[in-house]
């Protein structure tokens, strides 16, 4: 304790010996006179903005664009009568089970039969397959065409009066600018 205390001491009167006033301060001196003669900066004035334009909204009466438009056909369409429609019959591909927002495109491979493969990277990391024709995605998407910069796929999802309805997709190549 006492080894402590004497190190303590020791270590006050030199931190308090730097506080010296004899020693010699003139180069601070005067560098702290030359930043100080130097003309200050001028602050620029705060910019003047233009007053808020008020906007009313006029099409309050109008459809709620979250509600489904009124189709004058609605009853072909809830009958099921439209000739779109998912094949509920058929073998489900690997793809499938994934979302399609989970789904990637990571590159293309071509046969020299001139055949073009996508391969596509699943939710769970694992690289697939596809060419035209297959089927990818929760919502019946079947692979319409496929470039070497992305895939084409249409999807058949409900279009919520009972009916089906197309809705075209793209999976793009990944990384590409704009992804």
């Amino acid at each position: 304790m006492r080894t402590i205390l004497t190190a303590l001491c020791v270590a006050s009167v030199a931190l308090l010996s730097g506080c010296n006033s004899s020693v010699d301060n003139s180069d601070l001196q005067s560098f702290v006179d030359g930043v100080m003669a130097k003309p200050r900066g001028r602050v620029e004035p705060i910019p003047v903005f233009k007053p808020y334009e008020f906007f009313n909204y006029s099409a309050a009466g109008m459809r709620s664009p979250f509600q489904l438009p009124m189709m004058p056909d609605a009853q072909v369409i809830v009958s099921g009568q439209g000739s779109v429609k998912p094949d509920l019959n058929r073998p489900k591909q690997f793809l499938e089970q994934f979302a399609i927002g989970t789904l990637s495109m990571v590159g293309t491979l071509q046969k020299p039969d001139g055949e073009l493969w996508a391969l596509v990277r699943d939710a769970d990391g694992g690289v697939v397959r596809v060419k035209e024709g297959y089927y990818m995605g929760q919502n019946h998407g079947r692979v319409t065409s496929i470039s070497e910069y992305g895939i084409n796929v249409v999807e058949i999802v409900p279009n919520g009066l009972g009916g089906w309805l197309e809705r075209p997709r793209t999976l793009a190549l990944e990384g590409l600018a704009g992804e």
